[in-house]
């Protein structure tokens, strides 16, 4: 990540006795709530900080490319990285009731390492498993590749 360039800080005046420090409730803007999103998280916009729908799918955007280009034939030492970051990720992701929820996929149906396919395939199963906890159709897994490497025959994505 490159180095931002150092602004100068802009000094406040320090408060004195004669002061108060916390502006009268007349002089304090209320923040306005969030808008409530639904399932497409697109309502906010582009400088915002994620919501929970557009973080979910910029990060499956990121995992299924990452598996889309993992190796046919993976070495040892890539199967076990790859293996690694799933287990790490699913300690640091930032919704806590998302990660802990993968953590315990992950137990029970850890990453498929063995090739491109076998990954993108265990990812794509992981996927639907969400999808259908949070009411949203499944995705056709033969499409994979199709999704998040080659893009459409028809090269509408070229």
């Amino acid at each position: 990540m490159p180095a931002e360039a150092a602004q100068p800080a802009a000094k406040e005046p320090a408060p004195s006795s004669s002061t108060t420090t916390t502006p009268p409730p007349s002089e304090v803007s209320a923040k306005k709530p969030a808008p409530v999103t639904t399932n497409t998280g697109d309502q906010l916009p582009k400088h915002c900080p994620l919501d929970k729908e557009r973080l979910g799918r910029h990060t499956w955007g990121l995992l299924h490319t990452m598996a889309a280009y993992f190796p046919d034939q993976p070495t040892a030492e890539e199967q076990s990285n790859v293996r690694q970051f799933f287990n790490a990720f699913s300690k640091v992701y930032p919704c806590e009731y998302c990660a802990k929820d993968f953590q315990q996929e992950l137990k029970t149906d850890p990453p498929e390492t063995t090739s491109q396919h076998s990954l993108s395939q265990w990812l794509c199963r992981m996927h639907n498993r969400v999808n259908q906890k949070i009411g949203k159709p499944a995705f056709d897994c033969s499409r994979v590749n199709e999704r998040w490497r080659d893009g459409p025959a028809d090269g509408s994505c070229d």
